[in-house]
């Protein structure tokens, strides 16, 4: 008797979300995000946003410095208008708080972050409607003191160099394109260690970003450590004509960036 009692336990663990791979709800009780919740919103209250938008995130991350996330709007009715990524496990939780025009609706957008362990990733959106909250568990860890991936010099050297690759034929006449925007920055964390001499690299990020088309900005984004080395964005917009987009960044240390990436040369 007690032999089938345990195998009928194990039978029914087997079949748990835990077990099969699912997310956790972000919208559960989590003694992290108790903790970080007014700090990041205050006294908002965050209705749940299954219905509004996905975050699309791996369960078991490839590589914990890399993590690509996408939200993925799915009330196109709505207008997104800001976004707040926050992985509760993180040093810095909160990992990008975005803007977005109305040339973003339906929004699209990917980044890539560093997990540093098991954690919640969540989203905020915030809409005309009120906000909303969704998310993903990722297992993942030490991505934010994983070895950069070039010598720190080489890394400085290449720094602020920026490409734009277009996807589908720009030739033809579609209001709605996707894009991708890269930017050579190594995004010190602060908690990674040069290779050579195992000193820590000071923390050395891009702390804002903006994306236009023509005279008009598409997105924006104050990022922290979170965001992983040589950030990567793709998206989709409603084009409005314009030859080029313009991006623009500010880093930590000071330094600005801006280059005209033409669609011609995608």
């Amino acid at each position: 008797m007690a032999r089938t009692i345990l195998m009928a336990a194990l039978s029914a663990l087997a079949l748990t979300p835990a077990f099969a791979g699912e997310p956790l709800n972000p919208m559960t009780d989590s003694p992290t995000w108790e903790e970080l919740r007014f700090d990041v919103v205050g006294e908002t209250v965050l209705a749940d946003g299954a219905g509004l938008l996905d975050l699309d995130a791996p369960y078991r991350a490839e590589d914990a410095a890399t993590v690509p996330i996408v939200l993925r709007q799915l009330d196109e009715g709505a207008v997104i208008r800001r976004a707040t990524v926050v992985i509760d496990e993180n040093p810095a939780p909160v990992a990008a708080e975005l803007t977005f025009s109305e040339a973003m609706a339906p929004l699209e957008f990917e980044l890539r972050v560093r997990v540093n362990q098991y954690s919640n990733v969540r989203v905020i959106a915030e809409t005309d409607e009120g906000s909303y909250m969704t998310g993903r568990f990722v297992k993942a860890s030490g991505g934010c003191s994983a070895p950069a991936s070039r010598d720190p010099q080489m890394a400085l050297e290449g720094m602020g160099q920026m490409k734009l690759r277009l996807f589908g034929d720009p030739q033809i006449s579609t209001p709605r394109r996707e894009a991708q925007v890269m930017i050579r920055h190594p995004n010190y964390s602060g908690l990674q260690r040069d290779q050579v001499t195992q000193l820590f690299i000071p923390a050395h990020f891009i702390d804002h970003l903006e994306v236009w088309q023509g005279e008009e900005v598409l997105f924006t984004l104050d990022g922290g450590i979170s965001v992983s080395e040589n950030p990567v964005f793709r998206f989709k917009y409603d084009d409005n004509g314009a030859e080029a987009l313009t991006v623009r960044a500010t880093d930590t240390e000071g330094n600005s960036f801006e280059h005209v990436l033409p669609k011609s040369g995608a």
